[in-house]
């Protein structure tokens, strides 16, 4: 095929040696297979905003880090060194995820680098060794939904327990390869410690598998593991290995409105009682 201009340069400079075919396209990003060293390989290929269609970008960037005051400046305005800065982000994010779940041991497809905003990655491939078909895609047994659900929940504990949460984790983000699930598109992944979005992601990940797997195995709709995993984390007691039953016990108190407001009063009243002894004794 006739090689995609953003991928010119990585021929040029001998990265990759052929361009195979197109895997996929979508709003954030086209996929092209490539050949390196006889070896098939993904090349994702970014869109400029001004062709991405992935919303609320501004709260998945929330409590990334930049270099300085003058960056953080120009992420807070909607100049051009800002909307630079917003690029420059989106297109290192996925690849910083990449090697950090990698590392961590979270099945996401092996990375090899970016070149010339380009991201360099395993093919994640079938037995056949074709390109893996999407969750979303297969018929799944009650059987394999729940076997496939817990290990997905496992995935995500990995990848929180490593600090990160997908931020856009469903159906369409899960590849199934010759041995099992592999998360992919990782561009959105938000720091867990530093976002103020966090939970309301994880839960919608976490909730967005539970949906799937639901179809074969409705049992799983009773289940809340979100909270539970959130709360153990928020303890500091979430580990990779930690047990989870997919239960938890939500407060169901109401609110003591008229309690607190009363609380408040007292403690008004007392804080003028005191400044009145206190003037009285400096009388």
């Amino acid at each position: 095929m006739k090689v995609p201009r953003p991928l010119q340069p990585l021929i040029e400079d001998g990265i990759i040696d052929s361009v195979v075919r197109r895997l996929r396209s979508g709003k954030e990003a086209s996929v092209f297979i490539v050949e390196c060293r006889g070896e098939l390989r993904c090349a994702k290929v970014y869109k400029d905003a001004d062709h991405r269609g992935f919303h609320r970008l501004a709260e998945y960037q929330e409590g990334r880090k930049v270099r300085g005051s003058r960056d953080a400046r120009a992420l807070r305005n909607s100049g051009r060194h800002g909307r630079e800065l917003q690029e420059a982000q989106w297109k290192t994010a996925e690849v910083a995820a990449l090697y950090t779940l990698d590392r961590a041991g979270v099945r996401v497809p092996k990375p090899y680098g970016v070149f010339d905003g380009v991201l360099l990655m395993e093919l994640v491939a079938d037995e056949q060794g074709h390109p893996a078909p999407r969750l979303g895609d297969l018929a799944i047994s009650p059987e394999q939904a729940r076997l496939w659900h817990s290990f997905l929940i496992s995935q995500v504990v990995l990848m929180l327990s490593a600090g990160l949460i997908h931020g856009d984790l469903s159906e369409f983000n899960v590849l199934v390869d010759a041995v099992g699930p592999v998360i992919i598109d990782l561009p959105q992944a938000v720091n867990a410690s530093s976002n103020n979005n966090a939970f309301r992601m994880l839960e919608r990940d976490i909730n967005n598998l539970r949906e799937t797997f639901a179809r074969s195995a409705p049992e799983l709709l009773d289940t809340h593991y979100a909270h539970e995993i959130w709360a153990l984390y928020g303890a500091g007691l979430l580990t990779p290995d930690s047990v989870l039953t997919g239960r938890f016990v939500f407060d169901e108190t109401a609110a003591d409105v008229e309690g607190v407001l009363a609380h408040i009063e007292d403690e008004r009243l007392e804080a003028e009682e005191r400044q009145r002894r206190l003037a009285e004794a400096n009388a």
